[in-house]
Order: structure tokens, then sequence, then C-alpha cells
């Protein structure tokens, strides 16, 4: 489905070719700080009853962290700066997120605590030769997502599939900038 198809023009959820999607039409006004691309999670969240936590920006896009009205973590979008077109992040969001993503009501069991997803984060890392260190384990559904630290200092991100243990580089977002909390 695309625009237009639920009967709006700015948002859309379907199957689409890839199983489903789900975004939000920015309004072409280039979205440049933090502030602004939480406004723009903000107005996304809302349609899907969710609260929007942290939000980051980096070189080639901001991210948000999306959660219940309990708090608990629920799914992570990207908005464009160029545009302010807002949506599940593509990777471990879309794919593994078996609430939020493209394979919903997949439940799968957790068989990968959060320091189990951690462990494979830092192997994953040393077998590539990295010298980065992973941090805390964010417990999504069906994954974690996991910030990549360089000296202590956040540089990146990736996600550990909380059933296979698999990992997922976010390669797309490009050097961090800055971070902003709730």
């Amino acid at each position: 489905m695309g625009p237009g198809m639920m009967g709006r023009d700015d948002c859309s959820w379907g199957p689409g070719m890839m199983g489903g999607h789900y975004w939000q039409r920015g309004d072409g006004i280039p979205v440049k700080t933090l502030n602004q691309a939480r406004q723009r999670a903000d107005a996304f969240a809302g349609r899907l009853d969710l609260r929007v936590g942290e939000v980051m920006q980096f070189s080639k896009n901001f991210y948000a962290e999306l959660d219940t009205p309990s708090g608990k973590p629920a799914t992570e979008i990207l908005v464009d700066p160029a545009d302010g077109d807002t949506g599940i992040e593509y990777g471990p969001a879309m794919m593994w997120n078996t609430d939020y993503g493209m394979h919903h009501r997949g439940q799968t069991e957790t068989r990968v605590s959060p320091d189990q997803a951690r462990d494979r984060a830092q192997q994953w890392l040393r077998n590539r030769g990295s010298r980065l260190t992973a941090g805390e384990a964010e417990a999504f559904p069906g994954y974690y997502t996991l910030h990549t630290l360089r000296e202590g200092k956040i540089n990146g991100m990736l996600s550990v599939n909380a059933s296979t243990g698999a990992v997922w580089p976010h390669t797309w977002h490009g050097t961090y900038v800055a971070t902003s909390e709730r």
C-alpha cells in the first residue's frame, strides 16, 4: 500500500512488496536540530500510541526510540533530515521487531539474554578487528539494540536478534553527532 491507500496522503500501513511498512511523509522542510527531529518523531509516535524516548543525530539521519505508554521500548524510527520523512528504521526494527516490524505477530522465543546479546555484539566487533566496545543491550520486541563505543563514547549502534543471536550493524547512520534524552 502507498500514500492514500488508507485514505490519507501522509501515512501508510500495509503489506507492500516486502510484507509491510509504516511511514509518515515529511513536510519538505529540512530537519536540522534534535528538537525538530523530536517533533517529527512525536507526530509519528502518536499514530501508534507510543512515546518518544532517546533521539540521536547522525550525519545521515536522526534516530529515535519509541516507547510504550508504560515506558517499555517498542521500536526504532528514522527521521530524514532533508524533508522530515519519518518511518520505522530499516534493518532490525523492520525485520526482527515482533510487534511493530514487517513480520509482527511472528512471535519468536527469546533465547538470548541481554548479557548474551552484549557478549555476541562484542565478539562480532572483535572478529572484525574493531576496537569498538558494545554498550548495554536495550530490549525491543524480538531483538536488542546496543550502542557501539569508542573510548566510552557513542560511535554507532548494532542490534542482536533475541532468538538467533545474529548481529546486524546499523551502517546507515553515518557519524554520530549528539543525543537528546527524554
